[in-house]
């Protein structure tokens, strides 16, 4: 069983992370363990951010977004040699638990931890692009959902007073769940995800939007990852094919930020509080990740996840066609 523990954000931030945090360190000192937080994330493990961590450092974070712990992408961790710094203020703090917060990519970095320590380990899915396998659900998704769901509710109102066409270009490089969530239950005509974005069509896309206008439609939405392309670029066309003034709203980092909902704290709630249950049962060596499946707690082996790639819901984005009509 672990004694001494540290904890820490990596990757992108999401709103819940702060809940994550509050419950780990409180759970820990309840069980009897010593916790530290690194600051910074991995590039905080490399330069030794240790910060010892008590009941009252977690304190009125509950509401907060983004991290108390901050969070620096590290692209020095790639090299095993410069991990070996790492591992040794692992060592010489006495670390024997590490539980980090974070998406897919920093899954892989604390498997790649254990793997070369032995230092056992617990994984959060924390992500607003909801891209982690092994969970049905991460924390901050549904907050940035629900904050881009409020943009794209005023934006349409704009575009019905104008009869435009609006592109609403929302959060994912190489995933679609968030623009597919906030697509269908944003109402919108169509919506473009990087994994589909080989099938794209304009003449498609104009014969949607154009057999909408004949119905009477005085305006579309039209929801885009980032990752499908130049989304100023897909306006002109959409603009050029249909013959209908077409504007362009990028939501950016306003994703990221914010009040957390209710569920996304109650997500980290859950998951830091079970990732330090989980902690205390684990033999050196061992790792695994917490998730949520058909709103049940889920614990997998780590090695059994790390490599493998969540499948956007096909169900659900042809549905969103027929809806849609």
């Amino acid at each position: 069983m672990a004694k001494k523990i540290a904890v820490m954000t990596t990757g992108g931030d999401a709103c819940g992370m702060n809940a994550a945090i509050r419950a780990v360190v409180r759970t820990a000192i309840s069980c009897g363990m010593e916790v530290y937080g690194v600051e910074e994330g991995l590039h905080g493990l490399l330069n030794d951010k240790f910060i010892p961590m008590d009941l009252s450092s977690v304190g009125g974070i509950i509401n907060r977004g983004g991290t108390i712990l901050k969070t620096v992408r590290s692209k020095e961790f790639h090299d095993r040699r410069t991990r070996n710094a790492a591992y040794r203020n692992l060592e010489n703090r006495k670390i024997d638990g590490l539980i980090s917060i974070g998406g897919d990519g920093s899954r892989k970095g604390i498997y790649t931890i254990t793997r070369e320590t032995g230092i056992s380990s617990v994984f959060i899915p924390a992500s607003i692009d909801n891209d982690v396998y092994g969970t049905d659900i991460t924390i901050g998704f549904d907050t940035a959902v629900n904050v881009a769901l409020d943009a794209v509710d005023k934006i349409r109102d704009t575009a019905a007073s104008h009869e435009r066409i609006f592109i609403v270009e929302v959060m994912g490089r190489e995933h679609g769940f968030l623009a597919l969530e906030v697509g269908l239950t944003g109402g919108a005509e169509i919506i473009l995800i990087p994994e589909l974005k080989k099938e794209l069509e304009i003449k498609k896309m104009a014969a949607v939007l154009n057999s909408g206008i004949k119905r009477g439609k005085k305006s579309s939405i039209i929801i885009m990852a980032e990752g499908v392309g130049p989304s100023q670029e897909m306006a002109e066309k959409i603009e050029k094919a249909t013959g209908m003034e077409t504007r362009l709203t990028v939501l950016g980092y306003i994703q990221r930020g914010g009040t957390p909902t209710a569920y996304s704290r109650k997500l980290g709630l859950v998951f830091g509080h079970d990732a330090v249950m989980i902690m205390e049962g684990l033999k050196r060596g061992e790792s695994r990740m917490v998730g949520i499946s058909l709103g049940t707690v889920k614990v997998h082996n780590l090695k059994d996840v790390v490599n493998r790639q969540k499948k956007i819901d096909m169900k659900l984005y042809n549905m969103n066609s027929v809806l849609a009509l």
